[in-house]
Protein backbone atom coordinates (compact mmCIF):
# COMPACT_ATOMS: atom_id res chain seq x y z
CA UNK A 1 0.00 0.00 0.00
CA UNK A 2 1.23 3.53 -0.71
CA UNK A 3 -0.34 6.81 0.56
CA UNK A 4 -2.30 8.79 -1.90
CA UNK A 5 -3.21 11.95 0.08
CA UNK A 6 -4.00 13.34 3.55
CA UNK A 7 -8.25 12.47 3.98
CA UNK A 8 -8.66 15.90 4.73
CA UNK A 9 -7.59 16.83 1.55
CA UNK A 10 -10.46 14.84 -0.55
CA UNK A 11 -13.82 16.40 0.24
CA UNK A 12 -16.80 14.15 0.83
CA UNK A 13 -18.33 14.08 -3.36
CA UNK A 14 -14.73 14.12 -4.79
CA UNK A 15 -12.23 11.63 -6.44
CA UNK A 16 -8.39 11.46 -7.05
CA UNK A 17 -7.18 10.37 -9.71
CA UNK A 18 -3.59 8.73 -9.46
CA UNK A 19 -1.26 8.71 -12.23
CA UNK A 20 -0.30 4.37 -12.27
CA UNK A 21 -0.52 2.51 -15.01
CA UNK A 22 -3.49 2.08 -15.55
CA UNK A 23 -5.01 4.83 -13.54
CA UNK A 24 -6.78 4.26 -10.36
CA UNK A 25 -9.27 6.95 -8.36
CA UNK A 26 -9.97 6.88 -4.91
CA UNK A 27 -13.53 8.13 -4.65
CA UNK A 28 -15.03 9.95 -1.35
CA UNK A 29 -18.91 9.61 -1.13
CA UNK A 30 -20.99 12.38 0.51
CA UNK A 31 -21.64 9.24 2.78
CA UNK A 32 -18.22 9.21 4.03
CA UNK A 33 -17.16 5.98 2.51
CA UNK A 34 -13.80 5.77 0.40
CA UNK A 35 -13.11 3.16 -2.62
CA UNK A 36 -10.64 2.82 -5.13
CA UNK A 37 -11.48 1.76 -8.65
CA UNK A 38 -9.63 1.66 -12.03
CA UNK A 39 -10.42 4.72 -13.51
CA UNK A 40 -10.29 3.35 -17.09
CA UNK A 41 -14.03 2.13 -18.14
CA UNK A 42 -14.05 -0.98 -19.84
CA UNK A 43 -16.16 -0.18 -23.28
CA UNK A 44 -14.21 2.70 -24.26
CA UNK A 45 -11.53 5.21 -22.95
CA UNK A 46 -13.18 7.26 -20.48
CA UNK A 47 -11.34 8.43 -16.97
CA UNK A 48 -14.78 7.23 -14.42
CA UNK A 49 -13.24 10.19 -12.03
CA UNK A 50 -14.90 12.26 -14.57
CA UNK A 51 -18.27 10.78 -14.10
CA UNK A 52 -21.19 10.76 -11.75
CA UNK A 53 -20.66 9.05 -8.43
CA UNK A 54 -24.32 8.01 -6.82
CA UNK A 55 -25.43 4.88 -4.47
CA UNK A 56 -21.73 3.44 -4.64
CA UNK A 57 -21.67 3.75 -8.52
CA UNK A 58 -19.02 5.30 -10.83
CA UNK A 59 -21.09 6.58 -13.92
CA UNK A 60 -18.95 6.35 -17.09
CA UNK A 61 -19.12 10.26 -18.30
CA UNK A 62 -19.47 9.19 -21.96
CA UNK A 63 -22.45 6.55 -21.38
CA UNK A 64 -25.10 5.25 -19.14
CA UNK A 65 -22.75 2.49 -17.78
CA UNK A 66 -22.15 2.37 -14.34
CA UNK A 67 -19.65 0.62 -12.27
CA UNK A 68 -19.86 -1.17 -8.79
CA UNK A 69 -17.48 0.63 -6.57
CA UNK A 70 -18.05 -2.36 -3.93
CA UNK A 71 -17.26 -5.31 -6.99
CA UNK A 72 -16.57 -3.48 -9.87
CA UNK A 73 -19.55 -5.29 -11.68
CA UNK A 74 -20.94 -2.88 -14.58
CA UNK A 75 -25.76 -2.45 -14.38
CA UNK A 76 -25.59 -2.55 -18.31
CA UNK A 77 -24.06 -1.84 -21.55
CA UNK A 78 -22.01 -0.98 -23.65
CA UNK A 79 -19.45 -1.60 -20.63
CA UNK A 80 -19.66 -5.64 -20.07
CA UNK A 81 -16.40 -6.23 -17.92
CA UNK A 82 -15.91 -5.34 -14.58
CA UNK A 83 -13.15 -2.73 -13.04
CA UNK A 84 -10.68 -3.42 -10.85
CA UNK A 85 -11.47 -2.82 -7.22
CA UNK A 86 -9.30 -2.67 -4.06
CA UNK A 87 -8.83 -1.95 -0.18
CA UNK A 88 -8.53 1.74 0.88
CA UNK A 89 -7.61 2.30 4.87
CA UNK A 90 -6.88 5.90 6.41
CA UNK A 91 -3.80 5.54 8.53
CA UNK A 92 -2.74 8.64 10.59
CA UNK A 93 -4.95 10.92 8.71
CA UNK A 94 -3.69 9.47 4.94
CA UNK A 95 -5.19 7.74 2.71
CA UNK A 96 -3.46 4.41 1.72
CA UNK A 97 -4.56 2.59 -1.15
CA UNK A 98 -3.71 -0.70 -2.95
CA UNK A 99 -2.30 -1.97 -6.23
CA UNK A 100 -3.11 -4.82 -7.86
CA UNK A 101 -1.12 -8.02 -9.24
CA UNK A 102 -4.64 -8.87 -11.18
CA UNK A 103 -4.95 -7.82 -14.90
CA UNK A 104 -7.03 -5.29 -15.46
CA UNK A 105 -9.89 -5.19 -18.04
CA UNK A 106 -9.02 -2.30 -19.82
CA UNK A 107 -10.93 -0.81 -23.26
CA UNK A 108 -10.07 -2.38 -26.86
CA UNK A 109 -6.90 -0.70 -28.10
CA UNK A 110 -5.79 0.58 -24.90
CA UNK A 111 -2.21 -1.30 -23.03
CA UNK A 112 -0.54 -0.54 -19.98
CA UNK A 113 2.69 2.01 -20.10
CA UNK A 114 5.61 0.71 -19.83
Amino acid sequence: MHGACPLTQLARGYALRLDTSPPITVLHTEEGELFEIDDTCTHQDAPLADGRVENREAECPLHASKSSLRTGEVDQPPAKRPVRVREVTVVDGIIMVAESDAAPNLPPGISLVG
